[in-house]
């Protein structure tokens, strides 16, 4: 089949699918974004913590720690260029413990490897000096560390596959693709109005819903759709005033960031998320939470009022190993893992999937070699 409806079709309007789909059409392929939302960016996208990651944490040499120090540098100037709102607040990483200096200096070795700009190692002194109402033992600061407005990031994302001439369609979920003899696909699109297209290139950005995406997809082998685990946390608002202008991050817990600080772009003090596991969509928050949250925050606020803090929202990330099993790598699978040549899917892209995101665009886009 010479021509097709679309160049290019990606599963899912969340921050990774937008990307996508802007970075294949700034290459001027004809692209249409399919979400079965009525809104864009409902899932993930929206049930985080909107930090702009330096790149600190990541195994060197994995997509994690390559594609988020490019996607960070990327997406202030993308923000820059199209007025979205952020605040490059910077970050700190505190030592809550004398055990975790040494950790510290652990995350340092690995941060300045993944080569994340303006790195330093602060005494207790000096990170306290910086955050008067901190504790600690240490720190490290990340000044490329901050906030976005990501439902703005995803808007101007949005605007720009339209002014290319691409579609972003919701209210319409992806049901199924069939490889097409010479190339290409057959796109079973539902919603309202059902429709076949056919595209070239096929993308799936299903995030929690990756595993599925792939099972719908003929010929996509079922040995290669990995098991798909979730891990939810939730997260409280201080009502006051924010103790601190930065984000503070205790170490990495296993599996995790951990339970941080960040002041939104409003100026309101967010804490979370913590890390369960769960084997249901459940956003629910349990306000009994409160007190262990509390417990928590004291070991780098003592002074917090636990009277102040409130339940506010929960997330769930697509993770892509249970809870006593190593963190993985995401999933890039092109043809050379499944098979089906035009065809990338991607598995288990959580944090730090919304800083990565541009990157992950063109890395897409480089697999599809175009």
């Amino acid at each position: 089949m010479a021509e097709f409806d679309f160049e290019a079709v990606v599963v899912g309007a969340g921050a990774v699918g937008l990307a996508c789909g802007y970075a294949l059409a700034r290459r001027d392929l004809s692209v249409a974004v399919l979400e079965k939302e009525a809104v864009i960016g409902q899932g993930v996208s929206s049930r985080n913590s909107e930090v702009i990651h330096g790149g600190l944490y990541y195994p060197t040499g994995s997509l994690k720690a390559r594609l988020c120090v490019r996607g960070r540098r990327a997406l202030y100037a993308f923000c820059d260029a199209h007025k979205v709102n952020y605040d490059r607040c910077g970050k700190l990483v505190v030592a809550t413990s004398p055990d975790d200096v040494e950790r510290l200096e652990a995350i340092l070795e690995q941060a300045r490897t993944n080569d994340v700009e303006g790195m330093a190692q602060l005494t207790a002194a000096q990170a306290i000096a910086m955050e008067p109402e901190l504790a600690c033992y240490g720190a490290l600061h990340s000044p490329q560390s901050g906030v976005l407005d990501s439902h703005g990031y995803m808007l101007a994302l949005e605007g720009e596959i339209q002014a290319h001439g691409g579609a972003v369609v919701t209210s319409t979920p992806f049901e199924g693709a069939t490889p097409l003899d010479g190339g290409g696909f057959s796109i079973r699109a539902g919603g309202e109005e059902p429709a076949t297209l056919t595209c070239r290139y096929l993308v799936t950005a299903a995030g929690l819903f990756a595993q599925d995406a792939a099972a719908l997809i003929e010929g996509f082998p079922k040995a290669e759709i990995p098991k798909a685990f979730y891990g939810k946390g939730i997260y409280f608002r201080l009502m006051g005033k924010a103790p601190f202008s930065r984000l503070i991050y205790p170490p990495p817990i296993h599996g995790a960031l951990g339970t941080h600080y960040r002041r939104d772009l409003g100026g309101q003090a967010v804490f979370g998320p913590n890390l369960f596991w769960v084997d249901e969509l459940d956003y629910s928050v349990d306000p009994d939470a409160r007190a262990a949250f509390t417990d928590y925050i004291r070991k780098f606020w003592p002074a917090v009022p636990e009277e102040h803090l409130s339940p506010d929202y929960a997330g769930i990330r697509p993770k892509l190993h249970g809870p006593d099993d190593p963190q993985p790598d995401w999933r890039i699978d092109d043809a050379t893992a499944h098979g089906l040549p035009g065809l990338v899917a991607m598995f288990g892209i959580e944090s730090p999937g919304l800083t990565s995101s541009l990157a992950l665009g063109e890395e897409i886009a480089a697999r599809l070699e175009v």
